[in-house]
């Protein structure tokens, strides 16, 4: 895969995931190291749409721990079912937070971010084994759209 994405100017958020997706899934599939493909995934999403922060958090016994991102400075630790993040990775499910203000307990590693959507990783046995985070620095910028392209997206990081 080239250094860069192939992205048409001005698209469509829907028309992004469309041309995006296949590079990522090459991506994916071209690489072992699933550090190196966290770290690359999270570059692509930051730099198709602009999010405000974009990485992975790994589960590692009752915490989850930072992994590869591209922002700024995050939260390095975050504790079982704390905040959004916490929740995605003990729901098993992807949360959406249109306002983040409106979420109770949600930790702000940014005074940026007004949105947020945290989609579960999965190992070979169902367990989450760490969460892909975005936030954005726009209230409401996620939707079912970004749910099921991120969901697609995670699923083939299953080892």
């Amino acid at each position: 895969m080239s250094d860069s994405l192939s992205l048409t100017p001005g698209a469509t958020r829907e028309q992004t995931y469309r041309e995006l997706l296949p590079q990522l899934r090459i991506m994916i599939e071209a690489e072992r190291d699933t550090i190196s493909t966290y770290a690359n995934l999270s570059a692509a999403l930051r730099e198709a749409f602009g999010f405000h922060w974009v990485g992975f958090y790994l589960v590692k016994g009752d915490e989850l721990v930072l992994g590869p991102f591209q922002g700024p400075i995050a939260c390095t630790r975050i504790g079982r079912g704390k905040g959004v993040c916490g929740r995605a990775w003990t729901t098993a499910q992807t949360v959406i937070v249109p306002d983040v203000e409106q979420f109770p307990g949600h930790i702000a590693c940014s005074s940026a971010t007004r949105s947020e959507i945290v989609v579960p990783v999965f190992d070979d046995t169902g367990g989450v084994r760490a969460v892909l985070d975005i936030d954005s620095d726009r209230v409401d910028d996620f939707s079912d759209t970004d749910r099921a392209a991120l969901e697609q997206v995670v699923s083939w990081l299953a080892p």
